[in-house]
């Protein structure tokens, strides 16, 4: 009686389009989703190692993450945009990992999930030395000190899987499924207004609201928890370098843009601690830094620092560029999705807050992969204190005011692999 009910539910499956399978598992609880995510992947592993004559199971094309000004099309929200000839098919990019970010495992035959995230973590780009100087109160500072742009860090295939679980969400509000303040779509009034967010792990009030509440953390009010894919992402970014353990974060903030949809100057609320991290999805975009940034037309704004954010790209914001810059998302041109990661300030945690066990004691990797070192040269090297030198440094650490041409032209070579050389309160939405 059950082998006929199991033959009856694959028959059906198999009439039934993505979207209406999405649909099908909405309402499924946490554990049951887990529990049937791991039997497939258990399936699938066991599908390729009888399937596959060779040893590597390959799957191409894949997503590029690109440095070009040229702004990805539209893309629908479960789809994210793949290019044959971006360089990434064979080099490691495309390898999955048996981390709960991808339904599907990727990679040679037999080669530990070890090997192949040392890999993974050659590939990820890291710039760190951002930098545009201002003269606040009489000092002049480095406006944009401690942003840092992490890049493939998310490959097409988890991009995929990661946009797919915030679809699912979203219908999940528009249905009314999610605790009262998880969903919020406000009705779109003029261009670059109404952008969809979801709230996991607190509620944050954006501006003053009709119960006399002033912008921040409502600790009274109560949101669903983090789902475990976006747990997963954490753990990456723990374990990667890119997120500090002792800054861990305990709340998620998703932001869902439709064409033309933006964010407003500000400066991120201190219920929130430093630093915290973006993720941006679907598609590039710019993010526009600034003390002063101006409002050019509904949703258009300009500043002097513009940096792209290629799609599977983690922006951090820490010190000046955090604290001392404005920061504003102009309007998008096709769907884009950002999932932000901040942790809450001890004292501004929610009252029925709890410290997720699935997130204690998450440390980076021991090592990183180190850099290949140089065969040895009977000429001695230049000192790196010479005029040439510090020359070059400079033109390489400084931003002129025209940044954003200049960084949307960046090379990957700029972005050197890990191991390479290398206050107000705000008062609109979050990004």
């Amino acid at each position: 009686m059950a082998e006929d009910k199991q033959a009856s539910v694959f028959s059906l499956l198999q009439q039934l389009s993505i979207d209406e399978i999405h649909e099908v598992f909405e309402g499924f609880c946490d554990a049951c989703l887990v529990r049937f995510e791991s039997r497939v992947r258990d399936v699938t592993q066991k599908k390729l190692k009888e399937s596959s004559p060779t040893s590597t199971v390959t799957k191409t094309p894949t997503n590029s993450v690109s440095w070009s000004s040229k702004v990805t099309p539209r893309a629908s929200p479960l789809s994210v945009e793949r290019n044959s000839s971006n360089g990434d098919t064979g080099s490691g990019m495309e390898f999955t990992l048996n981390d709960g970010l991808s339904l599907e495992i990727i990679g040679p035959e037999g080669m530990p999930d070890a090997q192949k995230e040392r890999i993974r973590l050659s590939k990820v780009g890291r710039k760190k030395d951002f930098c545009h100087r201002e003269r606040i109160d009489g000092r002049l500072i480095n406006l944009v000190e401690g942003l840092e742009l992490h890049t493939n860090v998310f490959n097409a295939e988890e991009q995929r899987k990661i946009v797919a679980c915030v679809t699912s969400y979203q219908k999940l509000g528009q249905k009314n499924q999610l605790l009262a303040r998880t969903y919020s779509e406000p009705r779109k009034w003029m261009r670059g207004k109404g952008r969809a967010t979801i709230q996991f792990g607190c509620c944050y009030n954006y501006a003053a609201d009709k119960n006399g509440n002033p912008p921040g953390i409502l600790q009274e009010e109560e949101v669903d928890p983090m789902p475990p894919l976006l747990k997963n992402m954490i753990r990456r970014l723990v374990r990667w370098h890119i997120l500090p353990p002792t800054c861990l974060p305990n709340s998620c903030i998703v932001n869902i843009y439709d064409d033309g949809d933006c964010i407003p100057p500000h400066i991120d609320h201190h219920d929130f601690v430093r630093p915290f991290c973006t993720v941006s999805f679907l598609t590039e975009s710019n993010i526009v830094f600034g003390h002063n940034l101006k409002i050019v037309a509904p949703g258009e704004f300009s500043g002097p620092v513009s940096i792209p954010l290629p799609v599977g790209s983690v922006l951090i914001l820490n010190g000046n560029g955090a604290d001392v810059a404005k920061h504003c998302i102009p309007s998008v041109r096709g769907k884009r999705i950002s999932i932000t990661f901040p942790k809450m300030a001890d004292d501004k945690l929610p009252h029925w807050y709890r410290p997720d066990r699935d997130l204690q004691g998450l440390k980076p990797l021991m090592s990183p992969v180190p850099a290949p070192r140089a065969p040895p040269t009977p000429s001695p090297p230049q000192p790196s204190h010479s005029p040439a030198a510090l020359s070059n440094s400079s033109k390489n650490r400084t931003v002129s005011n025209n940044a954003g041409a200049n960084l949307s032209k960046l090379s990957l070579d700029e972005f050197p692999a890990l191991g390479g050389d290398n206050s107000s309160h705000r008062k609109h939405r979050k990004r």
